[in-house]
């Protein structure tokens, strides 16, 4: 049995978020929520709260206990990119590319 959650287009670039989703992969719930509120980027807010949402799924939907509850699988993909143009010298433009992810977190109980 497995509990999911996931946020799509995040506006945080995949690099970056996985950077820190490789932190949590595999720890239990409780390690990985005080590594991700320590950690300085951006993306750790995002991934706490995909983290906690999957948590309450697999305690409301599941019936699963909350303290056996590791992160199984995380992953972040590619969500689309957006274009947008900025101003330079002589009339010409430079294209600004906003990068989105889809943040995915699956938690699975410890079997002992």
């Amino acid at each position: 049995m497995e509990a999911r959650a996931s946020a799509r287009y995040v506006r945080v670039s995949p690099r970056k978020a996985r950077q820190v989703i490789d932190l949590i992969r595999n720890k239990d719930v409780d390690e990985a929520i005080g590594i991700l509120r320590m950690t300085p980027r951006r993306a750790s807010a995002v991934i706490e709260k995909v983290l906690k949402s999957a948590i309450a799924n697999a305690e409301n939907n599941h019936d699963m206990a909350a303290d056996q509850l590791y992160v199984a699988k995380c992953y972040v993909d590619q969500g689309p990119i957006w274009k947008r143009l900025r101003p330079r010298a002589r009339g010409m433009a430079d294209r600004i590319r906003i990068r989105t992810s889809h943040i995915t977190v699956i938690l699975r109980e410890k079997e002992e």
